[in-house]
């Protein structure tokens, strides 16, 4: 693999592990991460976020968050479609 496919998947399992992380600190009162630091996790790695998400059930209630999940998602998909796309044509 090149190195932006392993950077896209070392962001995306740390974009996993951060949304465990956070839930385990919001769950015991603790410092949590700010959301700024999530949703860049999701711009460039939404899969592993989107599955921290789920996995863990954080963040499934607060929808101002759900909202800009999806917009970085989005960025995150628009990204590597204008990376991967000419090289694929």
């Amino acid at each position: 693999m090149d190195s932006l496919a392993w950077f896209l998947v070392g962001v995306n399992v740390a974009g996993f592990l951060n949304m465990g992380y956070d839930k385990w600190k919001a769950v015991r009162g603790g410092s949590r991460l700010p959301e700024a630091q999530l949703l860049t996790m999701a711009a460039f790695g939404a899969v592993g976020v989107w599955l921290g998400v789920f996995a863990f059930r954080h963040k499934t209630q607060k929808k101002s968050f759900q909202v800009k999940l999806v917009a970085a998602s989005a960025v995150c998909f628009a990204w590597m479609w204008w990376v991967y796309a000419p090289a694929a044509g």
